[in-house]
């Protein structure tokens, strides 16, 4: 079953941040997830929005998940934005093929 990892970002240090970004595509690569949405700009279409950015990520199981956001790898790169933004982040489950 896929999931999506969305995430919301408000970036408060841009110096901090960059660092993750100048990082964080060259970590992804290695794993089997595939980004759908990044968005600096999204309709509001209802609510509020403090965000300055979302994120949206689509693996083919939380196994997959697990790999690219657990390793060593994008954990040393996730503490920049973890320090340069606050985040609101999910990991959704999608629905199986067989259940449709």
């Amino acid at each position: 079953m896929p999931v999506y990892f969305y995430a919301n970002i408000r970036v408060s240090d841009e110096a901090e941040y960059n660092e993750y970004l100048a990082h964080v595509d060259e970590v992804f690569m290695r794993f089997a997830g595939e980004y759908l949405v990044v968005d600096e700009s999204p309709e509001v279409l209802e609510g509020k929005w403090g965000y300055t950015k979302s994120v949206l990520i689509k693996f083919d199981s939380r196994e997959e998940f697990m790999l690219w956001y657990y390793s060593d790898d994008y954990q040393q790169i996730l503490k920049h934005r973890l320090r340069g933004a606050e985040s609101d982040a999910v990991l959704l489950h999608g629905i199986d093929d067989e259940e449709e």
